[in-house]
């Protein structure tokens, strides 16, 4: 008899899917989610895009036809899906490629992707010590800490400007150790929306150089962010131009509406072919342990849809709209704010970029628009701008300006 069992603790929710069945719950008629990260359209519902449904239908025939079948895939993945992926992020002109420096593991998302990488640091690298942005997405210490690494952050976000606290950040990881791994959000920084400029990566790039840093992307927003994924890729980008070695960890969630399918890669950029062919090799003997092979159905709609260039580009039109749609509804719950004359500035609601706006709420603030208005975010302050629609802007910015108003811890 398993006895132990019986000593067994049952563990608290997850704060986001919690948020999620509260929600559900709740009758009242005006409820917001602004919580769980994931895309709705204008109407407040889950969007497939166009151009998946059109993968999907690909699929289907070639299924159907005998051309494609339910057969595993390798553990690396699907190689075509690979490729693509891996271009994907460090651009078709990159040296990298050219010098055969660069190699994809598919993954389950982005959370399988970084915890595979994060235990290949763990098994490799001399230096245990992995930093990353204070704050971040909850899962990264979750994950980092179960690969037996030495997890830290860094200062990121400043509150009082609410933008990015670029010379704090600089401090903390010039008193890192040397060969330590920093994890940077290569776009959309979650939670806060606050994303370095150019100059300040090439100044990130130099010190992780002078540091002797490995460095992980965790990419789970290309072209969602800006609409561009040149734009967005651009951080990645510089580095891999400037020779540093480094991950990229990348999810197909957001910017092809692929949640449940789970389909992510690890892009290896190496300093030398050999190694990158070597570091690929280990990193599979990680995926045989923890699933084995990858599914194969979401990675095949990314890869015919990256691999075709009419549906590569009818997708870029897609993140485009989402994209545009997210800038919208900030810029009008900016505007609300300002006609209500909400106490405080309200210009990083509009400078911030990507899903998610660090709203600058308290978490007594969040607990009072939640039980007065039933709206739901993170304690955090975190509002997802994709829960919003035009008609639901205006009820929104009302219960900011009453939290701000009313509840002590003022903006």
């Amino acid at each position: 008899m398993a006895s132990f069992l019986k000593s067994v603790e049952t563990a608290p929710p997850n704060a986001i899917f919690k948020l999620t069945a509260d929600y559900n719950k709740d009758p009242h008629k005006d409820k917001l989610n602004l919580g769980v990260g994931a895309y709705r359209d204008a109407e407040g519902k889950p969007w497939v895009l166009p151009v998946v449904l059109k993968a999907e239908a690909i699929i289907t025939k070639d299924v159907a036809e005998g051309k494609i079948n339910h057969e595993y895939l390798p553990i690396g993945g699907l190689p075509e899906f690979c490729r693509l992926s891996s271009e994907f992020a460090v651009g078709e002109d990159s040296i990298a490629l050219k010098e055969n420096r660069v190699l994809g593991v598919q993954c389950l998302s982005g959370t399988g992707a970084l915890r595979t990488a994060g235990e290949f640091i763990a098994n490799y690298s001399p230096c245990k010590t992995i930093l990353s942005s204070d704050p971040t997405w909850a899962n990264h210490k979750a994950i980092f800490e179960r690969c037996h690494l030495e997890y830290g952050s860094y200062r990121y976000f400043d509150p009082v400007t609410k933008g990015l606290n670029f010379a704090a950040m600089c401090e903390d990881l010039r008193a890192a150790p040397n060969g330590a791994t920093i994890v940077f959000h290569a776009c959309a920084h979650n939670p806060t929306g606050v994303d370095p400029t150019i100059d300040q990566w090439k100044e990130l790039s130099a010190l992780c150089q002078e540091k002797s840093f490995f460095v992980i992307f965790d990419s789970a927003y290309l072209g969602f962010a800006s609409g561009s994924p040149e734009t967005d890729a651009a951080g990645i980008r510089l580095f891999v131009n400037a020779g540093i070695p480094l991950f990229v960890c990348q999810s197909y969630s957001k910017n092809f509406g692929l949640y449940n399918e789970r389909v992510g890669n690890v892009v290896v950029v190496g300093p030398d072919a050999d190694s990158t062919a070597a570091t690929v090799s280990q990193l599979k003997i990680l995926v045989r342990a923890n699933w084995s092979n990858p599914p194969a159905f979401g990675a095949r709609v990314v890869t015919i849809t990256l691999g075709d260039p009419a549906l590569r580009q009818e997708w870029f039109e897609c993140l485009k709209l989402m994209s545009g749609r997210v800038q919208a509804m900030r810029q009008k719950l900016k505007a609300a704010l300002i006609e209500l004359g909400t106490p405080g500035t309200w210009d990083h609601i509009t400078n911030q970029i990507g899903m998610f706006s660090f709203t600058g709420l308290t978490a007594a603030q969040v607990e009072y628009i939640n039980k007065k208005y039933h709206i739901y975010m993170l304690s955090s302050g975190r509002a997802n701008m994709c829960g919003l629609t035009e008609p639901t802007v205006p009820y929104f910015a009302k219960a900011i300006d009453d939290a701000v108003r009313n509840v002590q811890g003022k903006l």
